[in-house]
């Protein structure tokens, strides 16, 4: 896969240091950690507005000890 043009995006709300970011790569959608930017994985895009669906409807949050 050539990242080397793709835009990538990160949280807002990412302060100094590691930071997940993610870019639009077409078929797929790209993610990498921004301190190491020549690293990626990728995704079909049906997987993942699948996931961001889930982040969104909480499936992924902590459940109380």
């Amino acid at each position: 896969m050539d990242i080397s043009a793709a835009a990538w995006q990160r949280s807002t709300k990412c302060e100094q240091g590691a930071c997940v970011e993610v870019a639009d790569l077409g078929e797929t959608v790209g993610l990498r950690n921004s301190t190491l930017p020549d690293v990626a994985i990728s995704f079909p895009v049906a997987t993942w507005r699948d996931f961001v669906a889930g982040v969104r409807a909480g499936e992924f949050d902590r459940q109380p000890a």
